[in-house]
């Protein structure tokens, strides 16, 4: 394994606007490019928008999805990747040979269609199915996986996808600036955005304080650090439908450490090495090897209903 260049970044998203969406993904592959990026990573349904499909009936969900690898926004993303010779990772609705519908999110090189995960945990439209598998693949002689949003949340997800041989995990999300039962949670006013050139002060206040960044630091780094893997966040920053996100794209290193973010108030990308040795240095690594499953197989693995409730989903309904 060498050392690898990852990008991760953030931007505004047009809600159902695939074309514009995909340029702006051109857009940011290009500088991360010039960076020495070999690989781009963007938000969770970052081609297609998302908070949206909250309000889709099926026929417009199926209307908005595409067929994986055969759909057009995979061969423009085929194109992108090839223009500047770089992988990148990307989300979309997916529909397969049935119709039934998916939340995906793909890694795409030169080549084509690289690697695709349907997320496990999906909530935002009613005719999604849940993802059945975790997925990890090879990407420049690195062991990568994937885990959507919500996937991130259950702390089981990335564990397996560690212990599955995953050195590096992707986490697109659309994320932060929601309601919930936490303290210090709830919307930002998305006046503070259209103000943010004469007053970046007060939106930087709330995007940072516990609607925002404060939570996320309360477990990425754990994520990171727990498992000894390389965290890659990527999430959208500006209006998404009627709600304000406030990007903080950014990757973790092995120690939980933040070595690269987006701090722009407006799309971005940022750029950082990751390296093969901080993968068996760190605490992860050796708490792996440590683990005695024959104490808690059973309790882990034992029969459970999964309920999954979105505080702010379920308080518009």
């Amino acid at each position: 394994m060498q050392n690898l260049r990852i990008a991760t970044a953030q931007f505004e998203n047009k809600s159902g606007d695939k074309e514009y969406n995909l340029g702006i993904i051109r857009k940011l592959t290009g500088r991360a490019a010039e960076q020495g990026a070999q690989v781009v990573a963007f938000h969770e349904c970052s081609i297609t928008g998302y908070t949206f499909a909250r309000h889709l009936s099926r026929e417009q969900m199926l209307d908005l999805a595409e067929r994986i690898p055969e759909g057009e926004s995979i061969a423009k993303l085929t194109a992108i990747a090839r223009e500047y010779n770089v992988a990148i990772l990307a989300g979309l609705f997916e529909k397969d040979e049935k119709d039934q519908l998916f939340k995906a999110y793909v890694c795409v090189d030169s080549n084509g269609l690289v690697a695709k995960y349907r997320k496990l945990h999906p909530f935002i439209n009613p005719h999604l199915l849940p993802g059945d598998q975790y997925v990890v693949f090879d990407l420049y002689g690195w062991k990568c996986g994937i885990l959507i949003c919500y996937d991130n949340n259950v702390i089981e997800n990335v564990r397996a996808t560690a212990l599955l041989g995953a050195d590096i995990i992707f986490m697109p999300h659309v994320t932060m600036c929601t309601p919930s039962t936490r303290p210090g949670a709830g919307f930002v006013d998305p006046k503070l955005w259209e103000n943010r050139d004469a007053d970046p002060t007060s939106l930087r206040m709330e995007f940072d304080g516990m609607k925002g960044r404060a939570w996320l630091m309360k477990w990425l780094p754990a994520r990171a650090y727990d498992n000894g893997i390389y965290a890659i966040f990527s999430n959208p920053i500006g209006m998404d439908d009627d709600q304000l996100k406030n990007g903080c794209s950014m990757i973790l290193d092995p120690f939980g450490d933040v070595i690269a973010e987006c701090r722009n108030l407006g799309d971005d990308v940022v750029v950082a090495t990751c390296t093969p040795e901080k993968l068996e240095q760190a605490g992860g690594y050796r708490y792996r090897k440590a683990r005695r499953p024959e104490l808690y197989k059973d309790v882990i693995g034992q029969s459970h209903q999964s309920e999954q409730k979105v505080v702010w989903l379920n308080s518009e309904e």
